[in-house]
């Protein structure tokens, strides 16, 4: 029996046999070739079947309204220049190499060359240079779709994979991933955590463990391969427990969100795009407590038209019927943009034009989606936030825009409703004005995900500092307490959005702080609402 340990990102027990993923740059050793114009020709092939395989994804993925769309369309834009296919063609042509060998060899330069730039558009173009790379030396090698084919339930373990990669698979064969390298937050992590199998990062994945039995502890991080018989009994006991918690919480759909000693609470779903609503329902979502708008603005060469919006927004609102829906303006900026926008390259982004900014600096754009949000409201419970708050200017200036929007609404004869606004606090400076802020508005929803990263002034992506970043300092559990309470001071309702929402760990302080609601992705509600049913928060003043 062999143990290793590597970084939890998905918990859960997986029991079964390692499908070992083939990297390409396994296949993409040096040989000499006697045809340089036949190995171009090959090369040439193979570029035209990765557009066409690119192609497919980007529209899959835009149709469902994932970011994913946004890389894929780099791809091929970058299969469809001439720098990177110039100076592979050399590389062959020259050198009398073999294409694949040239494409790793090309790829590996320009990592080597950028490896020391921190900006995060260098670093995203890399990352579509290994992904292109990837894709067209399988095509090379003849390797193109097999590879994704899986016949039984597998353990996939791989050295990396790419979010293409993930989106391929067949989900309904994957019992487990354990990868080598990659970050929890990035978006491959995202995609196998909303694929809610465990999962680990960081271990050392061997090719020799192709057809092994494996278990998976998502809990402790641990892997084992071909386990004893003692030690499999246990876990398959384990597991069979696990499965019956999970029933367990299945039958906790329908129920109230409400603590042993009656103080209720709202549990909300997170949502990215409109294929997370149905699962927020399949979950028992109270509400949509953060629709991330950002799904319509990306994957596009254009900005989406006012009636596109509303049309999005009104299929949400009555698909929730009498449950809230709050909608976040458009938080584009950082690692969020497409070309069409152009936005200009900034050494810090996470500390740019984002969010609120870019919306303010354009009007005209912001109050189209304003529009839509308003108009849809006529159509079932809408409420709309705005990111990146940091003045009471700031949402001033937001709400004569609003009154602008409505005065054009009745002019237009559109019916709409009054709905409520809120801020998402993430950062300090919202923290700080909390009272001033919550006096404009209506609630206050605490963005824990980049109020962590600024507040303690580290990139939350960053692999190194991932033994430092602490979700539970307790400065960012201070900052919470003190937006709620100053909330309540106004008498408004505090809630919280970010990731932390979900940690089962804080839910009972979180609770004991007065918190209104909570919102978390939608594989998560079910687990939070046995802890908020589980928690006893004594006779504590709750305003509302």
């Amino acid at each position: 029996m062999e143990i290793y340990e590597g970084l939890a990102i998905s918990q859960g027990i997986a029991i079964g046999k390692i499908r070992y993923h083939q990297m390409p740059e396994q296949l993409g050793y040096p040989h000499a070739i006697s045809n340089v114009k036949q190995e171009l020709a090959r090369y040439q092939n193979a570029k035209e079947q990765a557009v066409e395989q690119l192609n497919d994804l980007y529209e899959k993925a835009a149709a469902g309204g994932d970011g994913q769309a946004v890389s894929y369309k780099r791809q091929i834009g970058l299969l469809e220049g001439t720098s990177f296919s110039r100076a592979v063609e050399s590389m062959v042509s020259t050198e009398k190499v073999n294409v694949s060998y040239a494409l790793v060899t090309t790829r590996d330069g320009l990592a080597d060359t950028f490896s020391a730039l921190e900006d995060t558009v260098v670093t995203d173009q890399i990352d579509d240079v290994r992904q292109v790379t990837e894709r067209l030396t399988y095509i090379l090698d003849g390797l193109s779709r097999e590879r994704y084919i899986l016949e039984d339930p597998v353990i996939i373990a791989a050295e990396k994979m790419s979010p293409s990669e993930v989106m391929e698979l067949d989900k309904s064969k994957i019992l487990g991933f354990l990868t080598q390298s990659g970050s929890a937050l990035s978006h491959t992590s995202i995609l196998v955590k909303a694929m809610d199998v465990p999962s680990l990062i960081h271990v050392p994945v061997q090719a020799q463990w192709e057809g092994r039995l494996c278990i998976i502890d998502g809990y402790a991080g641990k892997m084992y391969i071909d386990p004893d018989a003692a030690l499999l009994m246990d876990y398959k006991k384990w597991q069979q427990d696990e499965q019956k918690e999970q029933e367990y919480l299945r039958s906790l759909k329908d129920e109230e969100d409400v603590t042993l000693d009656g103080h209720q609470v709202c549990l909300y779903a997170n949502i990215s795009d409109l294929e997370d609503l149905d699962s927020a329902l399949e979950n028992g979502a109270g509400g949509i407590g953060l629709l991330r708008s950002e799904f319509q603005y990306l994957g596009r060469e254009n900005y989406p038209s006012e009636r596109e919006l509303f049309q999005t927004y009104k299929k949400v609102a009555q698909t929730m019927g009498e449950k809230r829906v709050i909608i976040r303006t458009l938080d584009i900026g950082s690692e969020k943009k497409e070309d069409y926008m152009r936005l200009a390259e900034e050494s810090n982004p996470a500390m740019g034009n984002r969010g609120i900014r870019f919306c303010l600096e354009r009007k005209e754009m912001f109050k189209e989606q304003l529009r839509a949000i308003y108009h849809a409201s006529a159509y079932g419970n809408l409420a709309v936030m705005y990111p990146m708050i940091t003045s009471v200017d700031e949402v001033r200036e937001i709400q004569e825009m609003v009154r602008e929007v409505k005065k054009d609404l009745r002019a237009r004869k559109i019916p709409y409703q009054d709905i409520q606004q809120g801020i998402v606090v993430e950062t300090p400076a919202a923290v700080m004005m909390a009272r001033e802020l919550a006096r404009e508005v209506d609630f206050l929803s605490v963005g824990t995900n980049d109020l962590t990263q600024y507040t303690l002034a580290m990139d939350r992506q960053n692999p190194h500092l991932k033994d430092r970043y602490r979700q539970h300092h307790p400065a960012i559990l201070k900052m919470i307490y003190k937006v709620i309470q100053e909330s309540h001071q106004e008498g408004r309702w505090a809630g919280i959005c970010g990731e932390l929402a979900a940690d089962t760990v804080l839910t009972g302080e979180f609770l004991r702080m007065g918190v209104d609601m909570l919102s978390v992705v939608p594989s998560c509600i079910l687990p939070v609402r046995k802890e908020i049913r589980e928690t006893v928060i004594h006779d504590q003043d709750k305003s509302r």
